[in-house]
């Protein structure tokens, strides 16, 4: 079946579910608001009353709802009185044939092939194994030490440098740094991380639109994760989509549909990559995740950083549907950055082994820990090379010279 729910009131509902019902012979299911809510007495109340809900009840059900009730609002009455509505309504018949004009389909525009989008497209369209680098924006609006890194990293083999977004720190936005780097550093693309977390879908639209005006055509799509307690234990995180959605956004972009249906002119030409989280405690969920991901749209993936190559390995053999995959490689530093990821960080698997190499170095002195790390780090990239389209390895703890000896073995 198909359902609506919440939205911001009955009627509304009532005229989506008109329009679902004239593509769809599938059972449809309503369950509107109590209308908006309204601020009273600094609280947020739903005045819509139960005769209303039950009036509206009646006529979802004669435009072909099977399930009614509500969402936002809802109190008992207002079920009791749709549930009187239910027991004396007969719900109208439907058999509808759905066809390529009348379903919503963005294949019904021309999409641009994968290698035709960007360089980061032609390599996952031919195949090619994909070196990316993860780096942060500078502090300040100075690129120039993150040119200077780039260039480096690109001497050493890089391909790909992958702009991570901080969302904890005030730090250059991601498609402005993204926008200097492909400027001034020929021959390497940027990779732009974008989080859904407080960001309206209007403003994630414009965002977008602006990085197609400009060039930027890869980006990975997060839901990103809810900020700590530590600053601000008052605020509550929103997320408007997730990364699902903003895939299927993107899906549309790419055949110049927006997402109400309205036309946008050219494609918009991403390469959209999500997150593949190999090491989730709830693997069932994962997977789901992943195939709906898959299913929206996503050209490729990246995964949590990889200590265990095994468990990547048993990862993707229980993907379904499989799109090219790009393996996290996180040069560790030192035995308690391994412990702190071992104990307290979810979705990331540090086998005892891997930390136990850490301690020994780090009891050598010196640099011993920061090399071992660097070591790990080649011999997981090199495990997992003939399995994966690519690796991404962050720079984000370790350093742009921790990460090149790193880069340079892969090239080797």
């Amino acid at each position: 079946m198909v359902g609506l729910n919440c939205s911001i009131g009955p009627a509304v509902v009532l005229e989506a579910l008109e329009g679902m019902a004239r593509v769809t012979s599938r059972p449809l299911s309503a369950q509107p608001n109590a209308g908006s809510p309204t601020l009273v007495r600094e609280r947020k109340m739903y005045l819509t009353r139960p005769d209303y809900m039950a009036q509206y009840a009646r006529r979802l059900i004669e435009a072909g709802a099977r399930i009614v009730g509500g969402c936002c609002g809802t109190t008992p009455e207002h079920i009791r009185r749709i549930s009187e509505q239910v027991a004396a309504s007969q719900p109208r018949s439907t058999s509808v044939r759905v066809t390529r004009e009348t379903a919503i389909d963005v294949d019904g525009k021309p999409k641009p092939p994968l290698a035709t989008r960007s360089a980061l497209g032609r390599r996952l369209a031919r195949g090619d194994f994909v070196t990316s680098v993860q780096i942060l924006p500078p502090r300040g609006w100075d690129t120039t030490a993150l040119v200077r890194d780039c260039r480096a990293l690109g001497a050493a083999g890089a391909d790909v440098i992958a702009v991570h977004e901080d969302r904890g720190a005030a730090r250059l936005g991601v498609f402005a740094a993204a926008a200097s780097i492909a400027r001034s550093c020929p021959g390497i693309e940027p990779l732009v991380h974008y989080t859904c977390r407080d960001r309206k879908l209007t403003r994630m639209m414009s965002d977008l639109l602006g990085a197609a005006a400009t060039g930027l055509h890869n980006v990975l799509l997060l839901t990103g994760d809810p900020p700590g307690p530590d600053h601000y234990p008052d605020y509550q995180s929103v997320v408007d989509v997730d990364s699902i959605g903003l895939t299927n956004v993107v899906t549309g972009l790419n055949a110049g549909i927006g997402p109400s249906g309205n036309d946008l002119g050219d494609p918009a030409g991403f390469v959209a990559g999500v997150a593949l989280n190999q090491a989730a405690h709830d693997r069932i969920r994962e997977l789901g995740r992943f195939h709906w991901k898959v299913d929206a749209g996503a050209d490729f993936a990246v995964s949590q950083p990889v200590f265990d190559a095994g468990q990547l390995r048993g990862f993707l053999a229980e993907v379904e549907q499989r799109i090219p995959v790009i393996a996290g490689i996180l040069p560790l530093e030192s035995a308690r950055q391994a412990e702190y990821l071992q104990n307290e960080v979810p979705g990331v698997h540090v086998p005892d082994e891997v930390v136990e190499r850490m301690r020994r170095a780090e009891r050598r002195g010196g640099g011993a820990a920061v090399a071992e790390g660097v070591a790990i780090a080649c011999e997981i990239a090199g495990e997992v090379r003939g399995e994966v389209a690519g690796v991404q390895v962050s720079a984000i703890r370790a350093g742009v010279e921790a990460v090149l000896g790193v880069v340079e073995g892969l090239r080797g």
